[in-house]
Order: C-alpha cells, then structure tokens, then sequence
C-alpha cells in the first residue's frame, strides 16, 4: 500500500481518489476548502492554502507520502523539486507539474525547443504590454492567463476595445498569484480534441481514442469520443504528444489538446493529469477509464492496452445561481450541500448514468456533476450527443 497525498480534491481527484481506493491504497485529500468532493471518499484530509510554502511542507512532513499527485494549477510547484529530492515520487514529475502549471513554460518548450507547430504568442505583465501585443499578433485573437483551469478568464478578442475587459477577465480567472497573460493568434480550426496519452514506468506510451469537446465562456459543455478525424492527423498529434510528454518525463495520464485543420494540427495545452473532458470515459467507452489509467500508470502497475470498447459522451451539468459560501465561521455540513432533482427522469434514459460531484457549494455556471451516454461504434455520435443533453438538462441544482 503507498500513502498517496492529492493535492486538489475536486471532482477529477474525487475519481483518482476512488480508483486508488479500488487497488488499496492510502489518500490524503489536499484542498484550500473543506468538505471538497475528493475528502468525502479519502482516508483523511487536510485543508490549507496550496500556494503557502509553509503550509505545504507541514503536511508533507506530517504524513510522508510516498507520492504527491497534483490536481490543481495552484500550487506552489517549485516546491515539488525538493520533494522529489528527498525521495518522494511527484506525479508525473516535479518538471512536468513546474512547466504544465504555468501557460508560459510549456508553450516555450512545445515551439521553441521542440518546434511543434502552434499558434503564434505574446506574453503581457501591464494592460500596457498587453495592448502591445495585441498589435503585434493582431486581431481576432485570444488571450488567456497564464494559469488557470478549464478555459477560465479566457476572451475572443474581436476588436481593440475588446482588449481591457479581456485584461480584467484573465486577471480574475488567474489562479494563484501570477500576473501575466498570453496572447495567441486566432486559428481557423475545424474542431479541437485532448488525446489523452498515458506514460508508463516500464511501458510503452499509450494512448486513448480521440475525444472532441465543446466550449462555452471557456469553460468545456460536453464531450465525446471517439472524434472522428483523419488518421494521419492523429498520427501527427500522437506523434507530438510523445515528443513533449518525453521531454517532461515521469509516469501517469496526460490531457494534451491540440487544434485540428483541414490538413493541420496545432499543439494548444498539455495538463499532466487527468483532463476534465475526459470525463466521458466514465460512460464506460474503454476498458479502464481515464482514472483507472492514471492511477496504474502512477503506482507502476501494467497497462498492456487501452481498447475502445463503446461511443460516448458527456454533457455538464451546471449551477444556475450562487448558494452559501463556505467561511471560518461556517463551514457547511452535508446536510446544507446543493439538492438536486431530476435524476429519476434522467436516469429513465436508456444507456445513460449520472455523476454528481458533491460539491458543498454553487456558483452561477459551476459545475456540478455530468450525464453521460454510451452508444454502439457505429452510432451517429450527434444522436448520442443529444440523448447526454437532455439527461443533463433533467437535472436541476437546487
């Protein structure tokens, strides 16, 4: 049994939680609020601010892990390094965790150092470098900050006066304390995919079909997989994969999106973790899903392949208005956690289940859990898209 310290506990270490819990292992849950979806199934938990140096090094004394595996963008990262000094497994890697957590670092090492092909990019610290680089990467464009989580403080910038309102948005989307943002020059794509690639101990890198995804307020709505798309263009993005997940070393699951043209591909993001539109694996369209993978591949256990077994997706289901927020004078119990109605007429949908998170808290367009849908191969995959639909619409956060 390994004592594994997560640090992140929403609803995707909620899943990596339960895949350790299913072979044996031992889970702290680490989050900057109590009662997150991760510490409701782990051995134990800890509530403290990521980003505090001190505060991490406490409860990595206090437990001694013998793995760290981050799920969150804010973290102090550069602290991970020594901890993998002093013998203690960082998934994937202090490196990898270091450079993915921050846009400016792997972007860098995808174009400049491995001359994969992406869209052109500024960096910007003042609105005044940022209206500098807008000119020069030029308009439509799009400007993101450099960390953050699931497209958050992200803007389509179509016009000069656009430009403030996209500063303000990424400054307030940024996780952690960094102040800069980066420019990138507007492709005319057809669709994006994650091609979630998995990195073995002592394995071959293997990887998962293709899963298409739909954003909106950069924030992702559904998914599907498989995305149907040309086989030598996936080839070329699994191609790109292995170069930059080998750069960055280590083992576990990876979340690398990229942009699809007609006859292109463009490297965009790389988490080292399992990726949010990965979800739709839980609708049972492999032989092991996203978590199960990532949690093999950290504690070394084979992977001997990965088959495609059905078609499927993933629709979000989302909070409509703001509930109780979580202080020192209240920490709420399960019994004030969000309500929820509808499942009953959701779960009437054949081939569909339904995942809540159990988050204790709303927000306006938080999300809340999922519906997902399988189907055979053969099926229409825009069929099952509205059969996942509907079953998240039947679903509504009290």
């Amino acid at each position: 049994m390994k004592k594994i310290l997560l640090l992140g506990s929403g609803e995707l270490g909620k899943e990596v939680t339960i895949a350790c819990k299913r072979l044996g292992q031992y889970v702290i849950a680490v989050d900057n609020y109590p009662n997150a979806p991760a510490m409701q199934v782990a051995d134990s938990f800890e509530v403290i601010d990521m980003l505090d140096t001190d505060a991490l090094e406490k409860i990595v004394k206090k437990h001694s892990p013998d793995l760290i595996v981050p799920e969150v963008e804010s973290i102090r990262t550069e602290k991970l390094f020594d901890f993998e000094k002093a013998g203690i497994q960082v998934v994937p890697s202090a490196k990898a965790t270091n450079y993915t957590m921050n846009r400016k670092a792997i972007r860098d090492l995808a174009s400049k150092d491995l001359g994969l092909k992406t869209a052109n990019y500024e960096y910007a610290k003042t609105l005044e470098e940022l209206e500098t680089a807008v000119e020069k990467i030029g308009i439509p464009c799009v400007i993101k900050p450099l960390m953050s989580s699931s497209g958050k403080g992200q803007s389509y910038v179509r016009e000069f006066s656009d430009i403030k309102k996209a500063w303000d948005d990424a400054l307030a989307g940024s996780r952690g304390d960094l102040v800069e943002v980066i420019v990138e020059s507007f492709i005319d794509f057809e669709y994006e995919i994650t091609l979630l690639t998995v990195t073995q101990k002592n394995g071959e890198t293997l990887f998962c079909a293709p899963i298409g995804h739909r954003q909106e307020r950069g924030d992702y709505m559904e998914s599907w997989q498989p995305c149907p798309m040309k086989i030598e263009l996936l080839q070329e993005a699994q191609e790109m994969a292995k170069k930059v997940t080998a750069q960055l070393g280590g083992a576990g699951i990876w979340g690398i999106e990229f942009f699809i043209g007609k006859d292109t591909v463009w490297f965009s993001e790389l988490s080292p973790r399992p990726h949010d539109t990965g979800m739709v694996t839980l609708a049972g369209t492999q032989n092991l899903n996203e978590f199960e993978l990532h949690t093999r591949a950290i504690l070394g256990l084979p992977i001997e392949k990965i088959d495609l077994l059905k078609s499927g997706v993933s629709a979000v289901i989302l909070a409509e208005k703001s509930g109780n927020e979580i202080n020192k004078e209240n920490n709420l119990t399960p019994e004030n956690f969000p309500k929820f109605s509808g499942i009953e007429d959701a779960l009437q949908i054949p081939n569909t289940d339904i995942k809540i998170f159990g988050k204790p808290t709303t927000r306006k367009f938080r999300r809340m859990g999922v519906a997902v849908t399988y189907a055979d191969l053969d099926t229409d995959i825009n069929e099952t898209r509205k059969i996942a639909k509907q079953a998240a619409d039947c679903v509504n956060v009290l």
